[in-house]
C-alpha cells in the first residue's frame, strides 16, 4: 500500500509541478503535512542534498523521499511516479504539436503557463527562506533577535553580492558557491 501511495503522491507532483524542480516544493510541503513522512525541516535538508547532487531537483527529491519512506523499492516507485506524467505529456505533445505548433490557442496555453510556473517557483523560494532564515514562532513572540538566523542571512547576503555585483566572482560556476557554503556551514555549525 505504501508503494501505491508513493507512486500516487509523486504522480500528482509530476503532473502539476510545471516549471521545474523548485516548483515541486509546494507539493512536497503538502505531502509532508498530509502523510507525515518527513518534517518541513527535513524537506529543507532534502532540498540541500537534491541541489548538491547531479540530476533534476524534482527527481532527486522523489528518489530521496521514496528511499526514506520505503528503501530502494520506494525510491524507484516514487521516481517512476514523478516522471510518468512528464513522459506521457511529452509523447502526446510531440505527436500533436507538429499539427498545432502555430495554433493561437496552443500558444496562449503555453503563454498562460509561464505565470503559473513563476508563481510556483516564487512560492518555493519564499518557503525556503521562511523555513531556513526566519523562525516565525519567535517572530510572533516578539523576540526579534532569535526570530532570524543571522549567520544564514549574512551568508545569503554575501552570496548575493558575490554572484551579482563582484565582477571576478560573477563568472564562477555555481558549484563553487555551493561547496564554499557547505564548508562554511560545517565550520560554523549552521543548522545545528
Amino acid at each position: 500500500m505504501i508503494y501505491l501511495q508513493l507512486f500516487w503522491e509523486f504522480f500528482k507532483t509530476g503532473l502539476f509541478a510545471v516549471g521545474g524542480g523548485m516548483a515541486t516544493l509546494p507539493f512536497l510541503s503538502d505531502i509532508a503535512e498530509s502523510t507525515g513522512w518527513y518534517t518541513q525541516a527535513q524537506l529543507m535538508d532534502m532540498l540541500a542534498v537534491s541541489e548538491s547532487t547531479p540530476g533534476p531537483i524534482g527527481i532527486n527529491m522523489a528518489t530521496y523521499v521514496g528511499f526514506t519512506v520505503a528503501g530502494i523499492p520506494g525510491a524507484l516507485i516514487a521516481t517512476l511516479g514523478e516522471i510518468t506524467p512528464c513522459v506521457g505529456v511529452i509523447l502526446i505533445v510531440a505527436m500533436v504539436l507538429k499539427n498545432f505548433r502555430h495554433n493561437r490557442y496552443v500558444e496562449s496555453a503555453f503563454y498562460g503557463l509561464r505565470p503559473a510556473s513563476s508563481g510556483l517557483i516564487a512560492a518555493a523560494g519564499i518557503g525556503v527562506v521562511t523555513e531556513v532564515l526566519i523562525h516565525p514562532a519567535m517572530l510572533t513572540a516578539g523576540n526579534l533577535s532569535a526570530a532570524f538566523d543571522w549567520p544564514g542571512i549574512v551568508l545569503a547576503a554575501v552570496l548575493l553580492v558575490l554572484t551579482n555585483w563582484v565582477k571576478p566572482t560573477q563568472k564562477l560556476h555555481p558549484i563553487v558557491f555551493i561547496a564554499a557554503s557547505a564548508v562554511i556551514g560545517v565550520a560554523l555549525g549552521f543548522g545545528g
